[in-house]
């Protein structure tokens, strides 16, 4: 009875240094993707030019008004470092956050900031994806109705919306987030909870009194 009990105490103290191990390691992985979506955006920041508005004649072989109206669409310019490709950066005033945006998303690029996980900017159906780091979407679930959202592009010009509904979804309704009806929404911004069992979706429109 007294090895099995010692046997539980020993099994019981193994999992705390294992949850604490846990917490550590992912306070340690927040404080660094934080640091270095910094630094990108300092240099960002630097790269980014002011945007000076123009206007552009087309001729006919290169805007083909009878074309598909997504062939029409054009692609979201990037601005590259050390091969990493960044659309822009993302303001979110209520959250006091400003985070550069890669082009493309994986598991490794979300370390450093969020990522376009589909649309495009110009087609108003953007999604924006990024881990629940504190320092990254961690808090998004704290915006609320009306709240602002400034997306600053490649070409320095910066595009104004505002909240309209913080949504939360199972972990494995993917489309919802992206091809169901965020088609409806002109910039999507969405994490997963801290258990990673949901996905915290922000849906955002333009704000057209700006």
């Amino acid at each position: 009875m007294r090895a099995v009990k010692i046997s539980c105490m020993a099994i019981g103290t193994a999992l705390l240094l294992a949850a604490l191990f846990l917490v550590l390691h992912n306070v340690a992985e927040d404080r660094k993707g934080g640091e270095q979506a910094e630094a990108v955006l300092s240099w960002l920041e630097q790269e980014i030019p002011e945007y000076t508005p123009t206007e552009t004649t087309l001729t006919a072989e290169q805007y083909d008004l009878y074309a598909p109206f997504e062939e029409r669409i054009p692609e979201m310019e990037t601005i590259e470092r050390d091969g990493i490709a960044y659309i822009g950066y993302v303001t979110v005033p209520a959250l006091d956050v400003v985070l550069p945006v890669q082009s493309t998303w994986s598991m490794e690029a979300l370390k450093t900031s969020p990522c376009r996980y589909a649309g495009n900017l110009y087609a108003d159906d953007l999604v924006l994806c990024a881990h629940n780091y504190s320092s990254h979407f961690g808090r998004i679930h704290e915006l609320q109705s009306g709240d602002d959202i400034l997306f600053t592009d490649a070409k320095g010009q910066v595009h104004p919306f505002r909240v309209v509904d913080v949504e939360q979804y199972p972990g494995t309704a993917v489309e919802d987030v992206t091809f169901g009806n965020a088609d409806e929404w002109d910039l999507t911004l969405f994490t997963c909870t801290l258990d990673g069992q949901s996905r915290v979706t922000v849906r955002v429109e333009k704000n057209e009194d700006l």
